[in-house]
């Protein structure tokens, strides 16, 4: 009951839109070029457990490829972990409770899967969708972009699902191009590097086709400020508090809508 209650709060739509009052801000694709995870997060911020878990991952060595190595990382935590109830605790807390198959939401394979790139030497960064105008049956979605030096560009990856999209060049595409290609009505391609794995359309439909949907770019997230007030504060404070004292700090992440106007959501 207490369980349901708590899910029930986190997810009311007054919190989920003062969150996007507080922190979103409308932006443009020079804008976030140089945005990446990595920026604020070094090697030495990632908690040891990432270590020891990249090295299972990696047995024989590193893959020649940075899109190789991303592909493997995935394949390795999809076939490790079990989706569940989401965490909003300390990193290296939502790891081991992940591999333990007692819980995790996309948010949370998303914000493992940043750190493990820093580990790795993948410049990385996280996006979320939302609906515009909010439609409380879309509670969104979280997924990431990694940069792949060998073809000089970004491209998305979703680290819940294993999923690329492409055009009929079959280059991965990023986040914006995916987008822009959807608004021009041109044709685009998924498919997950995961075998056997089978998507469903309307899965992938509700989480970035639908053409109400609009992505934002998740910048300022440093792990160890939230990882320590999520470790003195959890669980006694309610995860919405913990992330507005950050914001009165001055320390909050933030959404950047690269596309649309991010007010079309309060509409």
């Amino acid at each position: 009951m207490f369980k349901k209650l708590h899910w029930t709060l986190k997810r009311h739509p007054f919190l989920y839109m003062s969150r996007f009052r507080l922190l979103s801000k409308n932006s443009n694709a020079a804008d976030i070029s140089d945005c990446s995870y990595n920026t604020l997060n070094s090697k030495a911020d990632i908690p040891a457990l990432f270590y020891s878990i990249n090295e299972r991952i990696f047995p024989n060595g590193k893959p020649d490829t940075s899109l190789k190595l991303v592909k493997q990382l995935v394949t390795w935590l999809l076939a490790h972990s079990k989706v569940g109830p989401g965490l909003s605790g300390p990193s290296e807390q939502a790891l081991d409770t992940l591999l333990h198959g007692s819980g995790g939401v996309c948010s949370d394979m998303a914000q493992i899967f940043n750190n493990f790139c820093v580990i790795n030497d993948i410049p990385v960064r996280e996006w979320g969708t939302t609906s515009a105008p909010f439609n409380r049956a879309n509670g969104g979605h979280s997924f990431n972009e990694v940069y792949i030096n060998s073809i000089d560009k970004w491209i998305l990856v979703d680290a819940s699902l294993g999923v690329l999209f492409f055009k009929k060049n079959n280059e991965p595409l990023s986040v914006l191009e995916l987008y822009k290609s959807i608004r021009a009505g041109q044709a685009v391609q998924y498919d997950s590097f995961i075998a056997d794995l089978d998507i469903p359309l309307k899965q992938v439909h509700k989480n970035y086709l639908s053409a109400d949907i609009t992505p934002f770019l998740i910048c300022n997230y440093q792990n160890t400020i939230y990882d320590r007030y999520l470790k003195y504060g959890r669980p006694h404070v309610p995860v919405f508090i913990i992330h507005f004292l950050v914001y009165l700090r001055g320390k909050s992440y933030h959404y950047k809508f690269p596309i649309d106007d991010y007010r079309k959501i309060f509409s």
